[in-house]
């Protein structure tokens, strides 16, 4: 390398300076460092969805203010990833582009292409990890095989993390000599607008900064009452840190080592146990998306490839809109909708309803929750929807067919969760706010809830179509 030409840090879902190993090794050579992202719409990758785009959105903005405060702004293009680099490259006499890794198969061969493009120009490429506690390929079984059940792959992945310690942000960085055009964020129309459903994400605080203000509120108090309460839907007990990780905002190495320090401080107990291994259900999903990339479109399980799904639009809409008539299920969709969010005990009544009581193919679920949820991940997305489905690896079995009714009783007792997000049964007794179609006509009256009106009456009979999908499910052997 030259002692004067700069190198290009390209980030992509690593939105952060601390425990950012391609900034760090541009950092630390010495030269000018161009900080670059690229919104490439183009075919191949898949494009974010809708609330997704509105957390970049902030999340650059935050980003593009911390990297002027160290002196090397961040440019901003819009177009082909390779078309992009080559010509930033070619404008700055740029001598490297450094960048952290991504493990799904369409971003691995676009970075081999983009790798081989550049070094045919004399351009270094390097690639770090960021993303993961253990690379795809660090963790595998006593044959040498890839792990498929989580239990024996989080044994041997979380002795291989051990203890780690991330690094902080680089104080300063060299700015590019002459300054290098970049375009506008206001201007990339990330904000939804026709119609903007976006108010309700008020509460999120995408960037650097509030992930660790998420993670601190977490580990100082939230994580005590973790192991026990996480499933409590109307509880405020989970982290909600997934957008941030989705972003790259936290890397899972911070949220590693300040749980572990947080626990030698106030003494180790269930709670941060509980938080680790969720983190590891976040590593494993990758490592099934690396080594089975297919599963992204595809069922993971081979047998599921012939199964009988249900063409249901009216089905689809109510459950997209929150108004199957099952409580649970539909307030679980209006905080998808108000929030870009929701519960991971929901996400998994919500899947089953559409899966198991519609019998609507999984990954129709898993593109309405890409385009929804501000944490879309799509190792998690998928992981989790096949999970449900029982088509995954380490899946649930096909024959667990959640009960909507007896879910929330049991993961919203007193109905809270249902209460905020359907006002309309606000007012209903507890013993009918999660069957509504059960209580008396005098005592909907008094709530004010008229069934077919203001909540809609069941689209299905739970019974039925638990029998209906058991039977389709049988023919997975048939």
């Amino acid at each position: 390398m030259t002692d004067s030409a700069p190198i290009v840090v390209w980030f992509r879902r690593d939105l952060r300076l601390a425990d950012n190993p391609a900034l760090e090794a541009a950092s630390s050579i010495g030269v000018p460092v161009i900080p670059l992202y690229v919104l490439d719409e183009t075919a191949g990758v898949r494009p974010i969805g809708g609330a997704s785009r509105w957390w970049l959105d902030k999340s650059l903005a935050s980003l593009a203010a911390r990297l002027s405060g160290l002196g090397s702004p961040l440019v901003l293009r819009r177009g082909a990833s390779l078309a992009t680099l080559t010509e930033l490259v070619r404008q700055t006499g740029a001598q490297a582009v450094f960048r952290n890794r991504l493990y799904d198969a369409a971003s691995i061969a676009r970075d081999e292409a983009i790798e081989a493009a550049l070094q045919g120009l004399g351009v270094e490429c390097r690639s770090f990890n960021s993303a993961l506690l253990n690379e795809p390929w660090e963790v595998a079984s006593g044959a040498g095989s890839p792990y498929r059940v989580f239990t024996p792959y989080w044994s041997a992945a979380r002795r291989s993390a051990g203890r780690v310690t991330p690094h902080a942000a680089p104080r300063s960085l060299t700015p590019p000599t002459r300054p290098v055009s970049s375009e506008h964020l206001d201007t990339w129309g990330l904000h939804p607008t026709s119609p903007d459903w976006s108010p309700g994400f008020a509460d999120w605080r995408p960037g650097e900064e509030g992930a660790w203000t998420r993670l601190e509120t977490f580990l100082d108090g939230v994580v005590d009452r973790y192991a026990e309460a996480r499933d409590t839907l109307g509880a405020a007990a989970t982290s909600r840190l997934s957008p941030h990780l989705a972003f790259g905002e936290i890397g899972p190495r911070q949220i590693w080592a300040a749980a572990q320090a947080a626990a030698h401080r106030r003494g180790s107990h269930k709670g941060f146990e509980t938080f680790l291994k969720e983190l590891g259900w976040r590593e494993f999903n990758h490592h099934i998306l690396f080594h089975q990339p297919t599963t992204v479109t595809r069922n993971a399980k081979p047998e599921f490839d012939g199964f009988p799904w249900r063409d249901d639009p009216r089905g689809l809409r109510s459950w997209k809109r929150g108004r199957t008539g099952f409580p649970i299920v539909d307030a679980a969709m209006r905080q998808l909708w108000c929030s870009g969010w929701m519960h991971n005990r929901a996400r998994m009544i919500a899947a089953s309803f559409l899966i198991k009581d519609l019998l609507i193919d999984w990954r129709v679920g898993e593109t309405w929750f890409w385009d929804t949820l501000v944490d879309a991940d799509l190792a998690n997305n998928v992981g989790g929807w096949q999970w449900t489905a029982g088509s995954g690896a380490d899946a649930a079995p096909y024959f667990r067919v959640f009960n909507p009714v007896l879910q929330g009783e049991k993961f919203d007792p007193d109905g809270a969760y249902v209460r905020r997000w359907l006002p309309e049964l606000a007012a209903l007794d507890d013993e009918f706010v999660h069957r509504p179609w059960e209580a008396p006509a005098p005592t909907l009256a008094r709530a004010g809830v008229a069934l077919g009106a203001n909540y809609p009456a069941p689209v299905v009979d739970h019974f039925f179509a638990r029998d209906r999908a058991l039977d389709a499910f049988k023919t997975l052997t048939a």
